[in-house]
């Protein structure tokens, strides 16, 4: 149902983990993600901690869904020398391709405690329905 759109995301991702560089808004970083079905919904979990959640910005266009977001660096201090910083800052992105089959009008998004879950119902028309066969004589039922 879900289809990434970058298949050297991952080895962007890598090559950012040696050699320290972040996302830029015109190269972002990409975000560690998770998609499940769940019933009758696909759910697509990002991680992105420290992220204001006004630092966040989803936009689905037709099939694409795009997850942008942000995050600055802690303001420090002019006397304040900075001794180790590992956590990421600055742009990221995540796009990805939505099957015909997922309902886009009714996609629901939560934010907590640095994770952003995004839920997506199976549209009516991708579920299965019962087709009745007719005619004057005795009705039979198909599944489809």
């Amino acid at each position: 149902m879900l289809m990434r759109t970058d298949p050297f995301r991952e080895l962007d991702r890598l090559a950012q983990q040696f050699t320290g560089v972040t996302g830029t808004r015109s190269r972002p970083s990409a975000m560690p993600m998770d998609a499940y079905r769940e019933g009758e919904e696909y759910v697509i979990v990002f991680d992105l901690p420290g992220v204001a959640e006004d630092a966040l910005d989803i936009d689905v266009e037709r099939n694409m869904l795009t997850v942008k977001a942000e995050r600055h660096p802690v303001g420090r201090a002019e006397s304040v020398h900075m001794e180790l910083s590992e956590r990421p800052f600055g742009a990221f992105s995540r796009q990805l391709v939505l099957a015909d089959t997922l309902d886009t009008e009714r996609i629901t998004a939560d934010y907590e405690a640095g994770v952003l879950t995004l839920r997506i119902p199976i549209a009516e028309r991708a579920k299965p329905r019962k087709i009745t066969i007719g005619g004057q004589s005795e009705r039979k039922q198909i599944n489809s």
